[in-house]
C-alpha cells in the first residue's frame, strides 16, 4: 500500500513534540526559586496547519515523554483534542485515544523522529518521520517531511494527509471564507495564552 493511500484512511492524527512540533532544542532559564523554566518555540505554519486538520476532520493531539508547562500552553492555544505528557511508553496513550474515538490502528497517523516513537509507527495505519528523524524513525516511515521538526514538518503532514485525501484545496477554502464559522470556531487561539 502506498503511503498516499494510507493517508486516505486517516481520521486521527498524533504528534511527537520535541523535533517535531519543535526543533528539539530545550531551553531552561533559572527561576528565582532556583527551578528552572523551560521554554521551546514552535512553528506557526503547524499551527495553521493544525487549524486546517480540523477543518478537514481530522482528529488532533500529541503523545510526548516529557512533561512541560509549556508544552500544556501550547496545546491548549493549539485546541488539540489529546494531550498526553509523561508517555515513556507511547503506544498506551495511542491504544487510549483509539478507544476513546473508536477508530483503529489503520485510521491512525502518527508523526515522529526519536526511537521512543518507533512501537506506534510500527503499528500505525501511517507513520511519517520528520526531514530531521533519527534513520531507525526514517527507516520505518511510510512518508518523510520535506522540512524539519519545529519548521513546519507538522503542516508537511497534514497538508500531506488532506491532499491524499482530496480536501486541501477545499479546506484552505473553507478557512480563507470570512463567513465560515467552522472555520473560526476551528482555528487556533490568538496567544496571550
Amino acid at each position: 500500500m502506498t503511503a498516499e493511500e494510507r493517508a486516505r484512511k486517516i481520521k486521527v492524527l498524533i504528534f511527537d513534540v520535541d523535533g517535531v512540533l519543535t526543533d528539539g532544542q530545550i531551553f531552561v532559564i533559572p527561576g528565582p526559586d532556583g527551578k528552572g523554566i523551560e521554554s521551546k518555540g514552535f512553528a506557526a505554519h503547524d499551527g495553521l496547519g493544525i487549524t486546517l486538520g480540523r477543518l478537514g476532520g481530522l482528529r488532533i493531539g500529541i503523545i510526548t515523554k516529557r512533561n512541560s508547562q509549556t508544552v500544556a500552553i501550547r496545546a491548549r492555544d493549539l485546541k488539540l483534542e489529546f494531550v498526553y505528557q509523561g508517555q515513556a511508553h507511547k503506544m498506551q496513550a495511542a491504544r487510549e485515544i483509539l478507544e476513546k474515538t473508536g477508530y483503529s490502528l489503520e485510521e491512525l497517523c502518527y508523526v515522529g523522529d526519536d526511537i521512543i516513537d518507533l512501537p506506534v509507527m510500527e503499528q500505525c495505519g501511517l507513520a511519517i518521520a520528520t526531514a530531521n528523524a533519527r534513520q531507525q524513525v526514517k527507516d520505518v516511515a511510510h512518508y518523510v517531511t520535506p522540512n524539519r521538526g519545529g519548521q513546519g514538518a507538522g503542516r508537511d503532514a497534514i497538508d500531506f494527509i488532506l491532499s491524499a485525501q482530496g480536501t486541501l484545496d477545499k479546506v484552505i477554502r473553507d478557512y480563507l471564507d470570512e463567513d465560515n464559522r467552522a472555520a473560526e470556531i476551528a482555528d487556533v487561539g490568538v496567544g496571550n495564552m
